[in-house]
């Protein structure tokens, strides 16, 4: 049976009279229940996909952090030995380790850094008016629309030593043929030349959709003020698109510390797992399949992907720690 103060709030019972204490109660409790309406509704609609999202996240950390304390084989994964953490202690040691580190880091920046700065002024020609806009904006993501597989078998051929085109046009004007492929630093750039012509354009459209999104009165004030158009650029644009600056910059640092699909089929065969006959172009991610996959330690491998997992922990703070301090400078 309903109380009172239920029927009142549902319509079913005339309501208290004005300027009672009936009133006021009855008042409060319509202001909640209005508030649970609207700000508890979106909530309960999407807690359930954040526990699914949840489930799905954190079970494979945990567990690879579980393993990552044993000593497990690929064949035999249901026998673990209790090592505690002498899998990261070894992994401390290990040179390659330190090597796939190293070569992750120098790759994660040869490929950023021109990748970015080419997208943002991609994006900034796409920004103009002009003709047949729509076509070069769709033409930008067909490297992103490209496989990984394609794009580096393709890429393979152009850096071949004997008949790549890279060569092919060093030769025309007197330079030596490179071998991309067994040098290091060659490898790196040949490596990150193929994450440069696949993420450009992706990178160009978060620009550009940013650039679309500032006030047109921003620009009209800026020429008023007699701002050139590089002026306008530096002190309008940008400024206007840092967040979306910063977000590509942190999905690149994830897609460079997780590379692996490129160095891995520009080995062209066992080298591609090792990243070279001498390691050269090996990242934490090819270190992780050739543990787990290669040398059927699963263990060592869960070890290297929660080292890859904190190291991109260690970038978010760096990155926060640096715009507390620029925020408190200024």
């Amino acid at each position: 049976m309903a109380t009172s103060t239920t029927k009142a709030l549902t319509g079913e019972e005339p309501p208290a009279p004005p300027g009672t204490s009936g009133e006021k109660t009855a008042r409060r409790r319509s202001a909640l229940l209005h508030r649970l309406d609207v700000k508890g509704a979106p909530f309960a609609f999407v807690a359930p996909f954040f526990i699914v999202f949840a489930a799905f996240s954190f079970y494979p950390l945990v567990y690879t952090s579980w393993i990552s304390l044993h000593d497990v084989e690929l064949a035999t994964l249901d026998v673990m030995e209790w090592v505690a953490f002498d899998n990261y202690v070894e992994l401390w040691g290990d040179s390659r380790f330190w090597n796939a580190l190293q070569n992750t880091i120098t790759i994660g920046i040869i490929s950023t850094v021109p990748q970015l700065m080419m997208a943002l002024g991609l994006a900034h020609l796409l920004n103009y008016r002009m003709r047949a806009s729509l076509f070069f904006r769709v033409a930008s993501l067909v490297p992103y629309a490209t496989s990984v597989a394609a794009a580096a078998l393709v890429f393979t051929m152009i850096f071949e030593r004997d008949f790549g085109m890279i060569n092919w046009a060093l030769g025309s004007v007197g330079i030596d043929p490179v071998d991309w492929e067994a040098d290091k630093w060659p490898a790196q750039v040949a490596i990150s030349t193929i994450v440069i012509w696949r993420w450009t354009g992706y990178n160009a459209l978060l620009y550009l959709a940013a650039m679309q999104a500032i006030p047109a009165e921003r620009y009209e004030a800026a020429s008023i003020d007699g701002a050139s158009r590089w002026k306008q650029f530096t002190h309008v644009t940008v400024p206007g698109i840092r967040s979306t600056i910063v977000f590509t910059i942190v999905l690149s640092t994830i897609g460079a510390t997780q590379l692996f699909g490129e160095p891995l089929i520009f080995g062209q065969g066992p080298n591609g797992i090792t990243g070279g006959a001498d390691n050269q172009y090996q990242t934490l991610g090819l270190l992780l399949y050739e543990e787990g996959w290669k040398n059927y330690q699963m263990g060592r491998s869960a070890t290297v992907a929660w080292a890859m997992f904190m190291l991109l922990v260690l970038a978010f703070v760096a990155q926060r720690l640096i715009k507390r301090l620029r925020s408190r400078t200024s």
